[in-house]
């Protein structure tokens, strides 16, 4: 079936698993019948006929299990995968076994639609399963003792020793892959929001955010002598320590800490002084 789906695109196959309306000589035929004319002389218009008329099923069945699945996985991908299946099921089966054919169909198209999302899913069966344990393990406990559960407990739980239980939590913590060019929600106009036009940039310092800052830093070193204002810099700024001040200027580390607290002490008052130009205007 693989090979088979391969030779199509799954959205050109989607587009077939809509119902033509179109009459057909095979309408006034009873399905008994049907199936006993397709099993004799399997030509492929009875197989588009009995395709059509079990294509609800496909449906039925990939709308149900879209509902479980996140915004990333497209229908008609899925209705592709059960059209597959449903034409495995024709091939295969057997009216004198005496099983309606719906009953028949209904797992062999879940089946498909199913084994098309395993082939989409990057994680391995193992660490699903092992992710799966790991939460319920984790539900059952918290609502046993009504407080979130630690990994001891979980471990205890799993019956599994601490190293193991180390391999669970990271395989249970795997990283989800998502679309950036998926649907976010409806924006006020016609456009629509994606991903990729509200996700947050981390790497990217905020314009609003680095003008503040340097104007902290002007506030700060308003005054100050030349070392006065690197120690500041320095120190608050480039993260390096007393001793590391030091020897760039020169000083002693005690110098540099008696320096700095010097600095803080007229901060502390120049900044009380100053505090009204540092409140927000007031309505009157």
């Amino acid at each position: 079936m693989t090979a088979m789906r391969s030779k199509f695109s799954s959205r050109q196959s989607a587009q077939h698993a809509t119902s033509s309306n179109l009459p057909s000589r095979f309408d006034d035929i009873e399905m008994p019948e049907v199936w006993t004319m397709y099993q004799s002389n399997p030509d492929e218009e009875l197989r588009n006929f009995i395709i059509e008329r079990f294509l609800h099923l496909v449906r039925y069945n990939a709308e149900r299990i879209y509902q479980r699945l996140p915004d990333e996985v497209d229908l008609e991908d899925l209705m592709s995968a059960g059209l597959f299946g449903l034409m495995d099921a024709i091939d295969a089966y057997d009216l004198d076994r005496g099983v309606k054919f719906e009953t028949y169909c209904a797992p062999r198209i879940r089946g498909a639609i199913l084994d098309e999302l395993r082939s989409m899913d990057w994680v391995p069966r193992l660490v699903r399963h092992r992710t799966s344990k790991v939460e319920a393990a984790k539900q059952q406990i918290q609502m046993e003792i009504g407080r979130k559960a630690t990994d001891k407990e979980i471990a205890n739980r799993l019956e599994i020793d601490k190293n193991e239980f180390v391999k669970y939590k990271r395989d249970s913590s795997a990283v989800a892959v998502t679309s950036i060019t998926r649907k976010c929600y409806q924006s006020e106009g016609s456009r629509e929001l994606r991903e990729i036009d509200v996700i947050k940039d981390e790497a990217q310092e905020s314009p609003v955010k680095l003008i503040q800052r340097q104007d902290l830093k002007e506030l700060m070193t308003k005054g100050l002598t030349r070392a006065e204002r690197l120690i500041i810099v320095l120190y608050y700024y480039e993260g390096m320590t007393m001793k590391e001040i030091g020897t760039t200027l020169d000083l002693s580390e005690s110098r540099v800490s008696q320096m700095h607290s010097s600095i803080l002490a007229r901060l502390k008052a120049q900044m009380q002084h100053r505090m009204r130009e540092l409140e927000p205007m007031r309505s009157h």
